[in-house]
């Protein structure tokens, strides 16, 4: 069964950190790419367990912002 994962990468530091929007897993890489590959791989290795195939759920639509907290 196919499934369309949505993720965000951002950087942090020296590197570039990879997350899916669809189940809990991260990963990172020093490049865009390589973080995308890492997440891949990772997301692939965490679904094999078939009891963590039920922890994923759809993204349909989602927004990306920033706001500013005063501390």
């Amino acid at each position: 069964m196919m499934k369309n994962l949505k993720y965000v990468i951002y950087r942090d530091g020296d590197y570039y950190v990879s997350q899916s929007l669809n189940i809990e897993v991260a990963s990172f890489g020093t490049t865009i790419d390589e973080a995308l590959a890492n997440l891949k791989e990772a997301v692939a290795l965490y679904l094999e367990d078939d009891q963590t195939a039920n922890d994923f759920h759809e993204v349909s639509e989602f927004m990306l912002g920033e706001f500013a907290l005063h501390a």
